[in-house]
């Protein structure tokens, strides 16, 4: 980027550091994905863009080179940038633990746990700590392309919101709405977005963009043209639904929307437990041709997978009550037996073994839970969280995968896990924040088909999911001639600028920065 452009937005705004902020008429209206396009869009042009959402709330989370956590949104932005995630561009991170509380991530790190209304006696130091990340954020980059959160026209909660507007007031932003016409309303919902503005924080819209449209276009311009004269903010552009979009979502409500694919070799199911975390971590099975991976909430649901996987949760025991109450703990027991193999992953590997024990009351009160008793392990929940970044190689005890087959991955987990009876370790942890060790990680069951372990990302290692899923075919009595077809990031980023390139007018966006 030329310092003349930085130069005329400092003139302009006052701000060091050109900004453009994406907001929502509400959420799932597809703002982090808008906000990743613009990310690879101005990294292509030359730029240096990072990304940055003040407050994200979302139990799908990741752990930096740094051994901070911030929330995936953020990471997939960073890599459509081509930069390094870091905790700055996602300074506050609320992880809900109930109805009305949540953990609170500040700068990577967890600082407690928090009852909601307690939270918005924070709020004052949260903004100061986002405003301060901002600013170390702005001070490496030449552009950065914030997002908000929600809606940024929530009256009740405007004048502490320093998420949305106030924080792209701070920033000198020019904003871009983003409005979700798949699900309705959606020129009610600009206008009366636009309407419940101050009209300190109106003035900064620049321009509307509506999203995820089916059907011809034709028919949606005579709508286009109204809204336009009634907010006075000029509609950018309409971009296209894209089925299949490969990105990381954050909210485990778009596990609502996926739709199993027709002509799948393979089966895959997903226990959608209540409070389920990272469930990111099985995207690359499902961007994987001739698999279908289905998130089960019911027993009857079930049926007779190649694969039951226990995911990630961010309140192990109330989810193995969950799993009780619901005939759970017997399927996957019976399951067991018929010899349907049995993953789980931090949270689902705990509830995999004998027992797991709360004796401080991290997850609520005090006591313990009977676990499901497929491995030989006990969980103890302590007050210290492990966030690392890990890499290391499989064992000889791995039944789908060569011994030495190398992996990366990442530890979110406030567990220690121990063998009460010898146990088969089928992972050795080599490296962990970038420094040697030699650490056994996981257990897995004398025939091979209960497998639990810590490591999030594990099916993101190309060479190592290819195995399980050949190991899958041959034991189903197929070819294994499932490749791995998955889209890359890369490519979906591209297709993301194309669409943008194609249907935004983004000439206008250009000069958001550059006027």
């Amino acid at each position: 980027m030329t310092m003349e452009i930085k130069n005329r937005f400092a003139r302009r705004t006052g701000c060091k550091t050109p900004a453009i902020m994406v907001v929502g008429t509400m959420s799932s209206s597809g703002k982090s994905v808008v906000a990743a396009a613009l990310c690879r869009y101005f990294a292509r042009r030359g730029f240096n863009p990072a990304p940055f959402k003040a407050q994200n709330m979302s139990l799908n989370s990741f752990v930096t080179r740094e051994g901070g956590e911030m929330g995936r949104a953020q990471v997939v932005q960073a890599q459509a940038a081509g930069i390094e995630p870091h905790t700055d561009m996602n300074p506050i991170l609320l992880k809900p633990i109930g109805e009305a509380g949540c953990q609170i991530i500040l700068n990577g790190r967890p600082i407690g746990n928090y009852p909601a209304r307690t939270y918005y006696t924070m709020k004052s130091r949260m903004r100061t700590a986002a405003r301060a990340a901002y600013d170390r954020l702005a001070a490496r980059h030449d552009l950065i392309i914030l997002e908000g959160a929600g809606s940024p026209a929530e009256i009740n909660l405007q004048a502490e919101d320093f998420v949305n507007m106030d924080m792209a007031e701070y920033a000198g932003a020019a904003v871009i709405l983003v409005a979700d016409i798949d699900r309705g309303g959606v020129f009610a919902g600009i206008y009366g977005t636009v309407s419940l503005l101050p009209e300190k924080h109106r003035r900064l819209l620049a321009g509307t963009i509506i999203n995820k449209f089916r059907g011809d276009k034709s028919l949606l311009d005579p709508g286009v043209q109204q809204i336009e004269r009634l907010t006075g903010i000029p509609v950018l552009g309409v971009l296209p639904y894209v089925p299949n979009l490969a990105i990381d979502d954050e909210d485990s409500l778009s596990l609502d929307a996926r739709q199993p694919k027709a002509g799948s070799v393979l089966d895959i199911a997903v226990i959608r437990l209540p409070r389920i975390s990272n469930f990111t971590d099985f995207l690359p099975l499902e961007k994987t041709t001739g698999v279908r991976v289905r998130y089960v909430r019911k027993v009857h649901d079930l049926g007779a997978p190649d694969l039951i996987i226990l995911p990630g949760t961010k309140n192990t025991r109330a989810d193995l009550r969950f799993l009780a109450a619901g005939g759970w703990c017997k399927a996957l027991k019976q399951a067991a037996h018929r010899l349907i193999p049995v993953f789980g992953i931090c949270g689902g590997y705990q509830m995999l073994g004998r027992r797991v024990t709360d004796p401080t009351g991290i997850e609520g009160a005090k006591g313990k839970e009977a676990g499901l008793d497929l491995l030989c392990v006990t969980t103890v929940l302590e007050k210290e969280k492990q966030l690392a970044q890990v890499s290391g190689k499989t064992t000889s005890d791995l039944p789908f995968a060569a011994a030495g087959t190398p992996f990366e991955g990442y530890e979110i987990h406030a567990g220690r896990t121990t063998a009460t009876d010898p146990i088969r370790r089928p992972l050795v942890i080599t490296r962990r924040r970038a420094k040697k060790t030699r650490v056994p990680e996981g257990a897995i069951s004398d025939n091979g088909l209960v497998f639990g372990c810590y490591l999030h990302g594990l099916f993101d290692n190309d060479r190592l999911r290819t195995q399980l899923l050949g190991w899958l075919c041959k034991r189903k009595g197929i070819a294994p001639t499932i490749a791995p077809q998955q889209k890359t990031l890369v490519n979906e980023f591209d297709r993301l600028v194309s669409l943008f390139e194609k249907h935004i007018a983004m000439k206008r966006i250009d000069c958001l920065i550059e006027r």
